[in-house]
């Protein structure tokens, strides 16, 4: 049975044009070809990227941290109460009015005191300052590097300059060194992410963030398969383009720079709307769309693929509507923000009574008011 799904897996009618078989793509003559068998090393290399990322948050994020001075906010925590925290364990965080009156009652508490319990248990939940920035400059780090190494990949091929030529001779093309180790890498890092995505920052995108990565893994393991390789570098430094400026933008919000973020952001923000919602899809999707049916007949590869770009393209326009929002904000003198993030909630409630007991409060003491005026 096992052997019937592989034959039927590995069918040639799936993954090449018609009239070719796996037979013409194997290597000869000096010149190699993609084999689905060169993947398995990214698995491997995925969870040496963990470990790599491990060393870098500790021995070069964290201090980098120090030296921008990022600050920790000094969070209140909950009080230890057993009938909230089941309800907030077991049933939701944020309870709706009728379930705070009858937890109050449960608890022995005042309703103010059961809605400032919740704010603060889930600031308790929430990642801390540290940890977005040790994980911003990881991102950083990589796609930085990525983009300047996929750069060097493609920018001397005639295909970077003429897309005909991603098409020219296919599927019967060579490997060349610089293309194995760019996927290779490529690949086992968005494994990575897949690997650690339930332990990093939560966003409210959580759930596109999971269909990106297993959309992208997909895309660049088929891409491999079917030797659309030419087309597959070109895609991945496209998007490594502008993810290394949004996470700078990141690591300076958090550092409290903002003049600074908002700059980089306005450069993140032109630099993706260009790539990822012109380039793409009038460039790129174009080739991959168009230019393969004046070779050969379209086949199975070629509408899977084409589907995966379109999947891509979607989330890139639900990414793309998020920043322009932000950009929103910035023109009319509002602080950037990231809109995916789930923001700090503050004890209001706490504040404003403590406001009535005591007078306006400045750092947790009361602020003396004599009426004095400044020349005295």
């Amino acid at each position: 049975m096992f052997q019937t799904l592989y034959s039927y897996f590995w069918w040639e009618r799936l993954w090449l044009p018609a009239n070719l078989t796996w037979a013409d793509l194997e290597d000869r003559d000096g010149r190699v070809y993609a084999k689905a068998s060169d993947l398995y090393i990214t698995l491997p290399l995925a969870f040496l990227f963990l470990v790599v990322r491990h060393l870098f948050e500790t021995y070069v994020a964290t201090p980098l941290a120090g030296l921008l001075n990022v600050k920790e906010k000094v969070r209140l925590k909950a009080t230890p109460n057993a009938v909230l925290e089941k309800f907030y364990s077991a049933t939701t965080k944020h309870p709706k009015q009728a379930d705070v009156e009858m937890l109050s009652k449960k608890s022995g508490c005042t309703v103010r005191q059961v809605e400032r319990w919740f704010r603060r248990r889930r600031n308790q939940d929430r990642p801390s300052l540290l940890k977005k920035f040790r994980e911003a400059s990881w991102r950083f780090t990589f796609y930085l590097i990525a983009f300047i190494a996929g750069m060097a990949v493609i920018v001397d091929k005639p295909w970077f300059y003429d897309l005909r030529e991603v098409w020219k001779g296919y599927p019967i093309q060579s490997m060349l060194p610089s293309q194995y180790w760019y996927y290779m890498i490529e690949l086992s890092f968005y494994w990575s992410l897949l690997f650690s995505i339930a332990s990093d920052v939560k966003r409210k995108d959580f759930k596109e963030q999971i269909i990106h990565h297993v959309a992208t893994i997909i895309l660049i393991s088929f891409s491999w398969f079917a030797n659309y390789i030419r087309a597959g570098t070109l895609i991945m430094a496209l998007h490594d383009s502008s993810d290394y400026l949004l996470e700078s933008a990141k690591m300076f919000n958090y550092a409290g720079w903002r003049n600074t973020c908002n700059n980089i952001f306005i450069v993140f923000a032109a630099v993706f709307i260009i790539t990822r919602l012109v380039i793409l899809p009038f460039w790129i999707m174009h080739c991959t769309v168009f230019y393969p049916l004046d070779l050969y007949p379209a086949f199975f590869g070629y509408y899977f693929f084409n589907f995966m770009m379109v999947v891509l393209q979607s989330l890139h326009i639900f990414w793309a509507y998020l920043i322009i929002r932000m950009a929103q904000k910035f023109i009319t003198g509002k602080v950037v923000e990231d809109e995916r993030s789930d923001r700090e909630e503050t004890d209001n409630s706490e504040e404003e009574e403590e406001a009535a007991k005591n007078g306006p409060l400045s750092n947790g003491h009361p602020v003396l008011n004599n009426n004095h005026r400044k020349t005295d």
